[in-house]
């Protein structure tokens, strides 16, 4: 997927835009073929999650960052590109830092695969 809001929502998230990358995402997801849809909510739901975090919503952060886990573990169908492994890490690091009431670390980023030439 290489649309050209996609790749916006990623560089919004990537800045800390977490709101900007949300919306930006929704609109890949609405237009979306079924098998991508889960993938991308994950996506928008990170979002929301680091937006929540933005804002010092704590609580809101942790219940959507659950979901956002469990919408990344799902095959990516083709937004297979996504580094998806080193991102699913630092969000179970965040959320262990919410848990366990313990300093947060860097920002998540979402890495994409280089492109094959």
């Amino acid at each position: 997927m290489h649309s050209e809001k996609y790749q916006q929502g990623i560089a919004a998230f990537n800045q800390a835009e977490f709101f900007d990358a949300h919306e930006l995402l929704e609109d890949v997801w609405r237009a979306a073929p079924p098998e991508n849809k889960k993938f991308l909510q994950g996506l928008i739901q990170v979002a929301v999650a680091f937006h929540h975090y933005s804002t010092g919503n704590r609580v809101g952060m942790r219940s959507v960052l659950e979901r956002a886990i469990n919408n990344l573990s799902q095959p990516a169908g083709s937004f297979a590109e996504i580094q998806l492994p080193p991102l699913l890490s630092s969000l179970c690091q965040w959320r262990e830092a919410l848990d366990n009431k313990t300093p947060f670390p860097e920002l998540p980023r979402i890495g994409l695969l280089k492109a094959e030439s």
